[in-house]
């Protein structure tokens, strides 16, 4: 799909442009980008890491930009103004948003895991990727933030990482409507709250993210969450939960135990007790995005015994 095409990214240093870039380099594109950061000498490690890849860089006055072989990707901090976009119009170089492209990528794989919600898209995310690698799936990811787990001296921005299985996973964005162009096989969705959009529009892009999902793994816990798996969930759906209630969540943690840097809980599943979860990050919090991501890597095929592992 994309091996031996030419990418160029305008603001390539972005959160949400790099990961994507490094992505494509992976899959055997042609990437070259400029950003503004690069020229001020900002990051310098940031770009390092990008050359490590194969990837050149170009001062952000147009001279990247040479034909309409090129297909340019901005950032949405990039004006239209920029030298680099004035030559892609000049040129005319295809111009698809980073949205519709990751959309196409996400949708042209096998197995597809989105991960919504107003918060902790992110971690959730992160967690999937590290289930995922340890149980050999091999995963493409997609990360707004840098995984930790899988930082290291040589990878220090891992916010991507370049697999040759068949699972493809992506935390996708309500904030500019761009969860639309997605196409879940499992959709996650954490919780759904005021922020970027009113209510009514939150409920109607979450809604439809998680309907056209084969399955939705949902936070029961989260009104409003729960309110759009009533209405909108396909046929397979599953909910997680912190200490609910009897009854209340198909996968529920009980007996926490806080520390000062890691939490731990009992897992429940179906009623029946899985065993304890040790993590290695504080916070009720990330009760909750660990049991989304052990929900949906079961869901993806992952043995619940081997994803507590």
């Amino acid at each position: 799909m994309v091996q031996g095409k030419s990418y160029f990214f305008v603001g390539i240093g972005g959160s949400g442009m790099m990961p994507l870039a490094m992505i494509l380099a992976g899959r055997g594109a042609r990437v070259s980008g400029s950003d503004r950061s690069l020229d001020s000498g900002r990051v310098p490690a940031k770009f390092a890491a990008l050359e490590a890849l194969g990837i050149a860089l170009h001062p952000q006055d147009g001279s990247g930009i040479t034909g309409d072989g090129q297909i340019v990707i901005a950032s949405a901090a990039i004006e239209q103004t920029v030298p680099d976009m004035v030559a892609a119009a000049r040129v005319g170089a295809p111009r698809p948003s980073r949205a519709e492209l990751l959309s196409q990528l996400f949708n042209a794989s096998r197995v597809r895991i989105g991960v919504a919600g107003t918060s902790g898209k992110s971690t959730v995310t992160g967690m999937i990727a590290w289930i995922l690698q340890a149980c050999g799936r091999d995963p493409t990811v997609m990360n707004g933030a840098v995984m930790k787990n899988f930082a290291s001296p040589t990878t220090p921005f891992a916010s991507a990482l370049v697999g040759r299985g068949d699972v493809f996973v992506s935390e996708v964005d309500e904030s500019d409507g761009s969860i639309a162009l997605y196409r879940p096989t499992i959709a996650v969705l954490n919780n759904v709250s005021h922020d970027h959009k009113s209510m009514e529009e939150l409920r109607v892009l979450f809604g439809d993210f998680i309907a056209c999902a084969e399955r939705a793994m949902v936070n029961q816990d989260d009104v409003e969450a729960m309110a759009i798996h009533a209405a909108r969930a396909p046929a397979v759906s599953g909910t997680f939960s912190v200490e609910g209630g009897a009854g209340r969540g198909e996968m529920v943690a009980t007996n926490i135990v806080e520390q000062p840097f890691a939490i731990a809980f009992d897992l429940v599943d179906g009623g029946v007790l899985a065993g304890r979860v040790q993590l290695q990050v504080p916070g009720r919090h990330n009760v909750a995005n660990a049991l989304a991501a052990l929900m949906a890597t079961t869901h993806a095929g992952v043995g619940l015994r081997e994803a507590m592992t």
